[in-house]
């Protein structure tokens, strides 16, 4: 088996297709780990770890804690970032070399089912094989080029770069997770922060009180935010951006020092396929996989997120990775790919899996939804948290958990719980009789749950 791309699809799929007794390469022309490790996850939430330590440095007092000055060292941060990237790329070089896995350093091209061909720096390398997964992943899509190529307009890859650098004012164009998530990070930094969003809401995947709560949160932290809206041009005054934004019937103008760009991501398919090996992709060149995630040429697989209707999540990819390789080998797939999990490394945190509300109801399915409001919650007052609530929508007719929308601390660690309820079909019942920890933010399922039956202990009986 040959694996094109090491990102956590990749590497993934190569280590299970090991342990299963298949040979396997694993064909790289970046750094191992891909853009997850090396300019996504990564190394964000290790900057946004050291925003949200600043942050609450800054409030210390609160807690009873003094210091005569409280500061950050934007290099440290950066390095810190790096250094977190290098630990892991090294541990992941290992898990390959460990399981035997022959990594080859080079471009990968597909000339027929069962070849592929590396350009490496030594020249061109060709190997025969029976299987192939393809596991390229994607890329930051870009403004138009003459915005684009102006100095200080980037992409996130440059954002998590050795030599990021930090802008006193910034515009964000993009309201989607990743915008969001780095308008949060930069603005616990003291940035001036604007966001540029398409759309009306910001995260308008999200259920749709959750983009609700993120956008008054981010106004009342002074981030300005403007929606629906278009960067129509971009032009440089001196060191300054000055940005045209299309705002409904209006052109707005924001000064600022750069502009980070989150519109959307792009397959990383091109030049893969030689002639003559027609795999089908849709109208943005994302691979069309079916629920095997074959191509529909049977012995070439794809997973993550140059596929279509990707997640373009991690560890959706991970899961995609295995399923192939069970279904290579010949066994049921053991993953299921129905619940999968969203993260938004906010502060708070954002978390969901399953269906919303609206999306239950346009599927023809009657539900109840319950909820708690985290602001009761004992771990939530013990560490001054923001405004939060755990909300889960249960089938009306079977009491079973069909989705679970969270804005609370800890909300990407809860979400593991709920999920595994979801995938499990378990009813509120069910639910119900699982002994939670105190004080943990995690208690905040068991009053969501019984407030399904009305019988919340921690929240005050609804008015009849």
């Amino acid at each position: 088996m040959v694996v094109i791309g090491s990102g956590p699809g990749g590497y993934v799929a190569a280590i299970r297709g090991a342990q299963k007794g298949l040979k396997t390469a694993i064909v790289e022309n970046w750094d191992i780990g891909g853009t997850c490790l090396n300019r996504g996850c990564i190394p964000t939430k290790s900057m946004i770890h050291s925003a949200n330590l600043y942050k609450e440095a800054l409030n210390g007092e609160m807690f009873g804690l003094l210091t005569e000055q409280v500061g950050f060292d934007f290099e440290v941060i950066n390095k810190r970032k790096i250094d977190v990237v290098l630990k892991l790329r090294a541990g992941v070089e290992r898990l390959l070399k460990a399981n035997k896995i022959e990594i080859i350093r080079g471009r990968g091209v597909i000339k027929n089912p069962h070849t592929v061909v590396i350009n490496t720096t030594d020249g061109n390398r060709e190997i025969g094989t029976k299987y192939i997964i393809i596991a390229t992943g994607s890329k930051p899509k870009l403004l138009p080029e003459s915005m684009q190529r102006l100095e200080n307009v980037f992409t996130t890859d440059d954002a998590l770069a050795a030599d990021a650098k930090l802008y006193k004012r910034i515009l964000i164009s993009g309201g989607g997770v990743i915008g969001v998530e780095f308008a949060s990070l930069y603005n616990n930094l003291g940035c001036e922060v604007t966001i540029v969003g398409s759309r009306e809401n910001l995260l308008r995947r999200m259920d749709t009180e959750i983009s609700k709560n993120i956008m008054m949160l981010f106004k009342k932290r002074g981030i300005n935010i403007i929606t629906p809206a278009r960067i129509q041009g971009i032009q440089k005054a001196g060191s300054e951006l000055v940005c045209q934004i299309a705002h409904k019937d209006e052109t707005k103008e924001v000064v600022c020092d750069g502009v980070l760009v989150c519109i959307g991501r792009a397959p990383v398919t091109e030049g893969l396929f030689l002639e003559g090996v027609d795999v089908a992709r849709d109208s943005d060149g994302f691979i069309i996989i079916n629920e095997n995630m074959q191509t529909n040429i049977p012995n070439i697989y794809a997973i993550g997120d140059c596929t279509a209707n990707s997640t373009q999540l991690a560890h959706a990819a991970s899961a995609q990775g295995l399923n192939a390789i069970d279904h290579i080998v010949g066994k049921p797939c053991a993953v299921n790919l129905k619940a999968i999990p969203s993260c938004v490394y906010t502060s708070p945190e954002i978390a969901a899996v399953g269906l919303t509300a609206e999306q239950a109801k346009e599927k023809g399915i009657e539900v109840k939804v319950s909820k708690y409001m985290m602001g009761g919650n004992g771990k939530s007052i013990i560490t001054d948290e923001d405004r939060g609530f755990i909300k889960l929508v249960f089938d009306a007719k079977t009491n079973v958990l069909i989705g679970a929308h969270l804005m609370c601390a800890r909300a990407t660690d809860i979400i593991s719980e709920l999920t595994s309820a979801i995938a499990n079909k378990m009813t509120a019942e069910e639910m119900a009789s699982v002994i939670r920890p105190h004080p943990t933010f995690v208690e905040g399922i068991t009053e969501a749950t019984e407030d399904f039956f009305g019988t919340a202990i921690h929240m005050l009986p609804k008015r009849s």
